[in-house]
């Protein structure tokens, strides 16, 4: 059987597809924003141990690092606001904002919280010296220094959300896998619909790679 690969249609739907591009990285990048700011705030329960606080953490970071996102999504959009009614007017891309917000801090979390307490004790101590608070040697020296080290996962996190965004199409919105799919439906030509959108988003991994070099090298600068 002969099978030959349409690059007029692929050319054709190609800017269907980039239509919808800001929403993934839109998406994306709010998300990682909320996920670093609560991943963040859970690193530092865990590394000064706070009292009741540590032990919720530590539930909150297993149950979403253990269950599917594809579950937390559904039990967001569908299950929640059975429960709570407030919930009720919530749209498919807040729940979805929420659902990658919530899931990715919990693995930003270890990964700032590994690179906090990989810096010597020595520079804590040191701020303790001069008068600063805890808090404080956290925020001008160590965090400054933790920062270098969580770039490059940091970088793969944001990677993944990006690829994580497509898990958005089940709960409806239109973005660039649910723009391919529906391109698949109307033409049975699904090989090329669904090759051009896995052709996008590995280009978009390329151009964030490239960032990712040019931060790394100005970080390290100083060193």
């Amino acid at each position: 059987m002969n099978f030959n690969i349409d690059y007029g249609f692929m050319l054709q739907i190609l800017p269907r597809i980039l239509k919808t591009l800001h929403i993934t990285l839109g998406l994306a990048t709010m998300a990682m924003i909320l996920g670093l700011i609560i991943a963040t705030i859970l690193a530092l329960i865990g590394v000064f141990k706070i009292k009741v606080l540590h032990p919720l953490s530590k539930v909150y970071i297993s149950f979403f690092r253990g269950t599917p996102l594809l579950a937390q999504l559904f039990l967001l959009y569908f299950g929640i606001p059975r429960v709570l009614p407030i919930f009720a007017g919530m749209n498919a891309y807040t729940a979805a904002l929420i659902g990658l917000s919530l899931h990715s801090a919990a693995y930003m979390s270890e990964t700032i919280r590994g690179a906090v307490i990989s810096i010597d004790k020595g520079q804590m101590e040191a701020c303790l010296s001069v008068g600063m608070s805890k808090l404080q040697g956290m925020r001008r020296v160590v965090l400054p220094q933790a920062f270098r080290i969580v770039v490059p996962p940091l970088v793969n996190s944001f990677i993944s959300l990006i690829k994580e965004s497509s898990l958005a199409f089940t709960l409806g919105v239109a973005e660039m896998l649910a723009q391919a799919k529906m391109s698949a439906a109307s033409t049975y030509q699904f090989f090329e619909s669904y090759l051009v959108v896995l052709l996008v988003y590995w280009a978009i991994a390329i151009v964030v790679g490239i960032l990712q070099d040019k931060l790394e090298a100005k970080l390290n600068q100083a060193y």
